[in-house]
């Protein structure tokens, strides 16, 4: 009897242990920047694999394809995705014992699971992760926030503002805009009104009052409320 049940213990164990990590799928991202930085923004849900809001500072393995895509995307605020590998997202986790440092992905002009078409000439480039910029898990509680908080992105002129997911139902929305040089750091809060993507004028008022008088808005990269309802 006491064999029976230590078997029964061990089995059940050991189908944990190989069980498929909650994080485990198909991450896509949001891919921007340009030469200054470039930067990829987990697509996230309110459920699991994907119940992470993660912000990376990344570059290609290959030299001459980073130079390349960093020069497509500069100064534009056109769609540009990715389409990674299957890989567990909370490796990406500080304490994680196996931090991922590096994964593959296609590189996609447009949306990757709608209109988007894989950029020619990438293949599934190597990813190298350089900086978790942000990683939060999401609550799925319904919740409410009178103010959409923008974390800025980016050390040089070339910056970005991405909100931080705070409320169920939320917006994603990144927005680019040019810095003077040496201008402080620190988010951006402006006042939310429900889903609805903030206005230009309100970000560009916001942003001359809170960081730089002198800051130019260059236009909404992405913004969506279909995965943060």
């Amino acid at each position: 009897m006491l064999r029976t049940l230590f078997l029964s213990l061990l089995l059940t164990a050991s189908g944990l242990a190989h069980a498929t990590p909650l994080t485990w799928g198909v991450h896509g991202m949001v891919l921007f920047g340009g030469k200054q930085g470039l930067y990829a923004s987990h697509l996230p849900m309110f459920h699991a694999p994907h119940d992470y809001q993660v912000l990376l500072q990344v570059r290609l393995a290959d030299p001459a394809l980073d130079a390349r895509l960093r020069a497509q995307l500069a100064g534009r605020t056109a769609l540009w995705t990715l389409e990674p590998e299957r890989f567990e997202l909370a490796r990406l986790l500080p304490d994680a014992p196996q931090p991922l440092r590096q994964f593959h992905a296609s590189v996609v002009r447009g949306h990757f699971e709608k209109d988007g078409q894989a950029e020619p000439g990438y293949g599934a480039a190597a990813i190298v992760v350089e900086r978790v910029l942000l990683m939060r898990q999401l609550s799925a509680a319904p919740a409410a926030s009178t103010s959409a908080r923008y974390l800025q992105v980016g050390d040089g002129t070339q910056r970005f503002l991405v909100k931080r997911i705070d409320s169920r139902p939320d917006f994603e929305h990144i927005v680019a805009w040019t810095s003077p040089a040496q201008a402080p750091h620190g988010d951006v809060v402006v006042a939310k009104a429900g889903v609805r993507e903030t206005p230009a004028a309100t970000v560009r008022q916001a942003l001359r009052a809170q960081v730089a008088d002198k800051a130019a808005l260059r236009g909404t990269v992405y913004f969506s409320t279909e995965d943060v309802r």
